[in-house]
Parts: C-alpha cells; sequence; structure tokens
C-alpha cells in the first residue's frame, strides 16, 4: 500500500498552486502531559471511530474511568489524541482532534498533543480517519513488548514517516471547512437515522400492547383483538427432499435478532449423509429452533425457493383471513414476541433451549383484524422505507467523503 508522496494532491481547490511540504508529526503536534490534578474536570472523554471525541457516558451508556480521576490526562479543545488502543478496523488505535468546544479528560493510556493550529489537527483528524493511512503509518513504529503486546511510544509517534500537507493558512482552512460541512452532514443523517430508529421501536411498543389502535378506512375503530393459538392461525409447510447423491443442494440459515436468512455453499446430495431435508418455499414462516429464543425467526422470499434446509428450520404458513405473515413476523420481533419463543424454548442457555414445535403451536396470542393487521404492516413497511432511504443518503454521503480523502491524500 502506498504511502501519501504527493507534493499536490489529485483533487484541489483550484486556486491554490503552492506544493504541500512532506511534514513529520513533530513539526505538527507538541505532547502536553497536563494531569486533572486538582479534580477540575470532570467529563471523562471516549473516542470514537467516525464521531471522534465523545463524552464517555454518551457513548458507552455507562463510565469506565476510575473513582479518582486526578491522573487523568486534560484534553483541551482541538487537542489530537491517539488512543493506542486497538478499535474496528483500526489495531494500533485512531487519531481524532477534540472537536468539542469543552475540555475533559481521557485515560493516562492515551496520548494528548496539541496542534500547531486549529486547521492543522483537523487535517490530521482526516487523513487518519483512513484505516489505511492510518495502519501504514502506525505499523513500522510498532514494538513488541511482554505478552505480545504492541506498543507505541509517544516519541516513536511523533517521529514517523513524513506525509505530505498543505502548508498554506488559507488553503487549510478551505479544505477543512469543506470536510467539516460534509461530516456536518454525516452527523445530521446519522441522527436522523437514529431518530427515526427509536421512534419505529417506541411506536412497536405502543402498537403491540395496544396501547396505539388504528381506525378503519372510514375513520372507526377496529373490531377488538381475539386470542387465538398458534396452531389456529399457522399450517405447518413441509416438503421433504427425495435426495439425489449427485445433485447439489443449496442450504439456508437463519441470523438471531431478526438479522435474516443467508445462504450456504452448495453441496453434494452425497454430503448431506442421512440429513433429512425440506424444499424452501416463498413466503413463509420459517425460524431456527435451536436459536428461536434470540429471534432466529423470519420470513422466506423468492430467493430461497428451490433452497434446502433441515428438520431444525420448520416453515409455517398463516391462515388465510386470519393472519399477516408480515405481521406475526414483526410480532415475534417484539420484546414481547421474544417472551413468547422463550416459554417454548425451555431448558438451559444456548444449544439446550430448543424450541419445541408443538409448544411452540399452544402458545396463546392476541391478533387484531386482519384488516388491522394490514394496516399495521403498511405502517410499519413506510418507517422502514424512511429508514432506508436515510441509510442510503448516510451511506452515500460516507462514500462520497471517503472517495474525497482518497484523493486529496493520495
Amino acid at each position: 500500500m502506498m504511502r501519501n508522496t504527493s507534493t499536490k494532491p489529485a483533487l484541489r481547490f483550484p486556486e491554490f498552486k503552492e506544493d504541500w511540504k512532506p511534514l513529520q508529526l513533530k513539526e505538527i503536534l507538541k505532547e502536553h502531559k497536563s494531569r486533572n490534578s486538582k479534580n477540575q474536570f470532570e467529563e471523562v472523554f471516549s473516542v470514537a471511530k467516525e464521531k471522534g471525541l465523545i463524552n464517555q457516558i454518551e457513548h458507552l451508556g455507562r463510565s469506565y474511568a476510575s473513582d479518582d480521576i486526578s491522573n487523568y490526562k486534560v484534553v483541551y479543545p482541538n487537542d489530537v489524541v491517539y488512543t493506542k488502543s486497538p478499535t474496528a478496523g483500526f489495531p494500533f488505535g485512531i487519531i481524532k482532534q477534540n472537536k468539542l468546544d469543552r475540555t475533559g479528560v481521557v485515560s493516562v493510556l492515551y496520548a494528548v498533543f496539541k496542534p500547531k493550529n486549529i486547521e492543522m489537527g483537523l487535517l490530521l483528524d482526516f487523513y487518519f480517519s483512513s484505516w489505511v493511512n492510518t495502519y501504514n503509518y502506525l505499523v513500522p513504529l510498532v514494538h513488541k513488548g511482554a505478552k505480545n503486546t504492541m506498543n507505541i511510544g509517544n516519541e516513536d509517534f511523533l517521529n514517523g514517516a513524513k506525509i505530505y500537507l498543505p502548508t498554506q493558512k488559507e488553503e487549510q482552512k478551505k479544505i477543512t471547512d469543506f470536510l467539516i460541512q460534509i461530516d456536518n452532514r454525516i452527523a445530521q443523517l446519522t441522527e436522523k437515522k437514529e431518530n427515526l430508529e427509536l421512534y419505529k421501536k417506541g411506536i412497536t411498543q405502543k402498537i403491540f400492547t395496544k396501547k396505539l389502535r388504528f381506525k378503519d378506512e372510514n375513520g372507526k375503530d377496529f373490531p377488538e383483538w381475539k386470542k387465538h393459538s398458534i396452531k389456529n392461525v399457522l399450517d405447518r409447510y413441509s416438503n421433504p427432499v427425495d435426495v439425489t447423491p449427485s445433485q447439489l443442494y443449496t442450504q439456508i440459515g437463519i441470523r438471531s435478532h431478526g438479522k435474516g436468512i443467508f445462504h450456504k455453499e452448495a453441496v453434494t446430495g452425497k454430503s448431506l449423509g442421512n440429513k433429512r431435508v425440506f424444499w424452501i418455499e416463498e413466503d413463509k414462516l420459517i425460524l431456527n429452533i435451536v436459536f428461536a429464543w434470540e429471534r432466529a425467526i423470519t420470513k422466506t422470499t423468492s430467493s430461497e425457493k428451490g433452497m434446502v434446509a433441515s428438520h431444525r428450520f420448520p416453515m409455517y404458513q398463516p391462515k388465510k383471513g386470519l393472519l399477516n405473515l408480515d405481521y406475526i413476523l414483526l410480532f415475534f420481533l417484539t420484546p414481547r414476541g421474544k417472551t413468547y419463543l422463550e416459554l417454548a424454548s425451555p431448558g438451559g442457555a444456548g444449544r439446550n433451549k430448543t424450541l419445541g414445535q408443538s409448544e411452540f403451536e399452544k402458545l396463546k396470542i392476541y391478533l387484531p383484524s386482519i384488516k388491522e393487521q394490514e394496516k399495521i404492516v403498511s405502517f410499519f413497511n413506510e418507517i422502514s422505507k424512511q429508514i432506508a432511504l436515510v441509510n442510503e443518503q448516510l451511506e452515500e454521503t460516507r462514500n462520497f467523503k471517503k472517495a474525497l480523502l482518497s484523493k486529496l491524500f493520495c
């Protein structure tokens, strides 16, 4: 992988012509070792891959700081922090500027630096947002310590390979202002997606506990929900495969937590041995009896038609006029639905909690009329479309930023 060695980036604002200069970090950053000795700062920061420095409780849900934080390092606004601890995709740590307008503290394990100016700190933040740039810069600096730990000293960090950066203040500012606009857009879309997901979660709870009801097309109340056993609204579907030894068969699996179906590598009938397998048909409720208790349940689609599954993946089809397939799937993916799946899965933890199909079919649930079920499904489909649209916009913006940075720091 190539290091950034270009005196002129592939993408640049046209008014700037001066060559970029090769600089070591020691020419840009100065380590400061300010400690919180008087406990004047109470906020503990964590460092996230995308968001950068963030309140630890907001980020992790709780504080992992010691009771005594007087020895923690102080991080002022615009300081640059190197975490040294591995994060997904960044095995030697991440490098971020404190873009918050407040001072906090971080673990003594982190290295904290004051940049030459705000823009230089931001440029480093953007440069090292690429795992490739970060890896290429840090890997030559790694020292293997006791117990095979990977260590990078603070002095070594500052004395690594030179990277090419703009030295004109005006160019630094124009680049960072533009990239900040993109980051703000990413933050807005991320927040919008999170809010939609929270709304969906909250409204799901209200609908499936009947705290929120829909009206029919005439504005009138739908009928009261009625109690049904699963057996009365779902029919077991089973179509055994007459296995041919030389034929190829593609088996399916189901991810937990409502994450859907995955397809396995095709194998010959001979490889299946004595395993009993069944043809998959589309538009069936299907679950993994071993992990049903953690919501390994979904519906089949046309993509799975012609594939096979073992007896551990029973399929059911809803009775017409009584049950909507998408509705019952929505229900089982709620906390209440998970409780029902757990009730039908007696035993200890993990693989001992196998769903009993007879217990599953005996479960009794309250169901709205088929018309109200359809209205509920339509409502959730609309929310899901909105979430998918925002997520698509978010990914497009992230990819745009990634492509931009690759041309800027080529």
